[in-house]
């Protein structure tokens, strides 16, 4: 199936609207691949968090706290730098038996300083019946209600 790219730069403390819905929410989509990179890559500290969700997100909420049973949640991103020490290597987790067929929302936190930061998502169009389409949509309209 095709694959549908997005990259953009987040600052700290955003939300960014992937556009994803189509009128009859045929075209489901799954991410393939998810990487950051910092704005700044070895000039300052930091700790990023990004995030993809499947509801809508406000900057009230955007935090660095990562919960594996929030259901929204699609996949996750972590990297730190900090000049003085060593560091981690990148984190990327993806739940990939996810499928979605409405926007997605991306967040951005970074714990240590506030820069910056770069993402890249691959998605992979999926064919919805009309069973897996309602299923996507009723799941997403649940996952609304309850938060």
């Amino acid at each position: 199936m095709p694959i549908k790219s997005f990259r953009a730069q987040i600052a700290d403390l955003t939300v960014d609207t992937i556009s994803l819905s189509t009128n009859n929410g045929s075209t489901g989509y799954k991410i393939k691949k998810f990487n950051i990179i910092s704005a700044a890559p070895g000039n300052t500290d930091y700790e990023h968090v990004v995030k993809i969700y499947s509801i809508p997100q406000t900057t009230a909420s955007v935090d660095g706290t990562i919960d594996f049973s929030d259901n929204t949640l699609l996949g996750v991103a972590y990297m730190k730098e900090i000049q003085s020490g060593s560091n981690p290597p990148t984190q990327v987790i993806v739940f990939d038996n996810m499928v979605f067929n409405q926007d997605i929302y991306v967040t951005h936190r970074d714990m240590a300083t506030g820069e910056k930061c770069n993402y890249y998502i691959e998605l992979e169009q999926v064919k919805l019946d009309l069973n897996e389409n309602t299923v996507a949509t009723l799941k997403d309209i649940r996952n609304i209600a309850s938060q």
